[in-house]
């Protein structure tokens, strides 16, 4: 069933379950968050993400192009500056599906669907074997340039699905990639495909982490 949500379309694929800073300067989306301070309760600040596939964040022209698939993010912290600025912290819930982009308004109003995960059960050897290869991923990646991702993982397949994806500095197509699969374990599946190939890639050129190659950086909006 479709429902209206303020929409924030961002440089970057964000994840169910995983939380984001943000920080707010261009005049529609300082109207979104000051839209969402006027809802009473704190649970119903909540808003929508999609990724820019081609475009920009800022300026007359925006986005060109967006992903339609996304994530409702509710605003669990906010930091309103003197020059009206804003700093916030939004956390995933759920999946959805842009299916049309309202920009006549203030802020920008999306036209939404849930999309969520299809239930069939985890696979134990696939969630095994995704542990086992982001293992390998930070290991490697800490010899290689000392970075040292987190050691301790969700029990959790679903969450488990969802923290390899934010967790793994890949590019964008493949970040959306991992937002669209449909259950925990083609997304498993999926993200150890990508590790297994960060690897390689790592290994070909060792100085350098195939994840610089071609990353999306993040953008202000």
């Amino acid at each position: 069933m479709s429902e209206t949500l303020p929409m924030f379309p961002l440089g970057t694929v964000l994840f169910p379950g995983v939380s984001v800073p943000l920080h707010v300067f261009e005049d529609r989306y300082r109207a979104l968050v000051h839209h969402l301070l006027r809802v009473p309760d704190p649970v119903d600040r909540v808003f929508g993400s999609v990724a820019i596939r081609e475009g920009y964040e800022v300026g007359d022209h925006g986005n060109q192009s967006l992903y339609r698939v996304g994530c409702r993010i509710r605003m669990t912290e906010v930091e309103a500056h003197s020059d009206g600025t804003f700093d916030l912290v939004g956390v995933g819930l759920e999946r959805i599906a842009l299916d049309r982009l309202d920009t006549t308004g203030p802020y920008p109003l999306g036209h939404v669907t849930t999309r969520p995960d299809a239930t069939p059960p985890a696979l134990e050897e696939v969630v095994e074997r995704a542990r086992v290869m982001f293992t390998a991923y930070r290991s490697a990646l800490a010899q290689v340039r000392g970075d040292l991702l987190p050691d301790e993982l969700p029990e959790d397949p679903t969450y488990l699905s969802w923290t390899l994806a934010a967790l793994t500095p890949l590019p964008m197509p493949d970040r959306q990639a991992l937002l669209e699969a449909e259950d925990a374990n083609e997304r498993l599946l999926l993200a150890t495909d990508l590790l297994r190939a960060e690897l390689r890639a790592m290994n070909v050129i060792p100085s350098l982490p195939a994840t610089e190659v071609a990353r999306t950086r993040w953008s202000p909006n």
